[in-house]
């Protein structure tokens, strides 16, 4: 890493390392949920399951630290791109489904699935196999991934995981600007007709809707240092920022368990969490046992199982 120490080059290394070890715990904790409790295994929580087996995988890589050279330098540096990518295509199915129900008030979703599954894993294969091509998989600094010592390897780098990202970031914006509008186009029409059942119902919506805003800053917050980054070592290359790698990565590595938060421990994950513990927990401790209440069905996700409407 060119104008940067060894010294400053290990610490990006255990940053990394101790950040991914976050989102790895995040991740695996949404898996968990959802190979073990068998209520929660609908078709909208399995498409959080998919983003957070992406981000498992990416951080479970992420965690070999700096392998320098050889196999495992390789297998870094494509499974952290292959499923960094899958994650963000992830994203935009959970996108495209709450504005399918929410907007176009559509019940088929599951009919999707096979189609998700092609969109998001063969986009991901071809990014991820571009670089190797040119075998430009390699060290990258204090990690594996495609190097940048030449123009082709920095385009790539861009053309292969920025815009499939900044692309995810611009739809997921655009789809979640449409669905809280739509809610709140409702919630008004509501409120104008005195309807005071459509009012009651429309409550939980409504704190839906202050999730949902959240969802497409995951990415961004994620993110924007990391493009910031790159494009600064685009443009000067023999002038490394140790501050912005430092922001690059602790905000990047994070994203896993930002995604775990935000999209997984929703209301159905802590009711299912409540519910179990009162059934284990022993009667005489109850005034120490973990609280997960006030899990009313908040519909972070949107009724995905809701009636078919006219």
């Amino acid at each position: 890493m060119e104008s940067m120490t060894e010294e400053q080059t290990h610490i990006l290394t255990r940053i990394n390392v101790t950040a991914s070890a976050f989102s790895f715990g995040g991740s695996f904790f949404i898996v968990l949920c959802y190979l073990c409790f068998k209520e929660l295994r609908k078709f909208s929580f399995r498409l959080v399951f998919y983003l957070s087996l992406s981000d498992m995988l990416c951080s479970l890589f992420n965690l070999l630290g700096d392998p320098r050279e050889g196999f495992l330098c390789y297998v870094q540096g494509y499974t952290t791109q292959f499923f960094s990518v899958a994650s963000f295509l992830w994203t935009t199915t959970i996108a495209f489904t709450l504005y399918r129900t929410v907007v176009k008030h559509k019940v088929d979703l599951e009919d999707f699935e096979p189609a998700f599954h092609i969109y998001v894993w063969s986009t991901a294969f071809v990014m991820a196999i571009i670089p190797s091509i040119a075998d430009d998989y390699g060290p990258a600094g204090a990690w594996c991934w495609v190097r940048n010592e030449t123009t082709t390897g920095k385009l790539l780098r861009f053309m292969t995981f920025y815009v499939p990202l900044w692309g995810a970031i611009l739809f997921n914006g655009a789809v979640y600007f449409q669905v809280i509008r739509m809610l709140e186009y409702a919630t008004r029409m509501a409120v104008s007709m005195a309807d005071r059942q459509r009012q009651a119902e429309g409550r939980p919506e409504m704190k839906a809707m202050n999730r949902w805003g959240y969802y497409p800053l995951i990415l961004i917050a994620s993110w924007t240092f990391g493009t910031i980054n790159r494009i600064h070592d685009f443009v000067e290359p023999h002038n490394k920022l140790f501050w912005l790698y430092y922001l690059h990565i602790s905000t990047a590595s994070l994203m896993g368990l930002f995604n775990s938060i935000a999209y997984g421990f929703n209301a159905a994950v802590r009711r299912t969490l409540q519910e179990r513990l009162d059934q284990w927990w022993p009667e005489k401790y109850r005034l120490w046992r973990p609280a997960f209440r006030d899990v009313e069905e908040a519909q972070e996700l949107v009724p995905l199982e809701q009636k078919e409407g006219p």
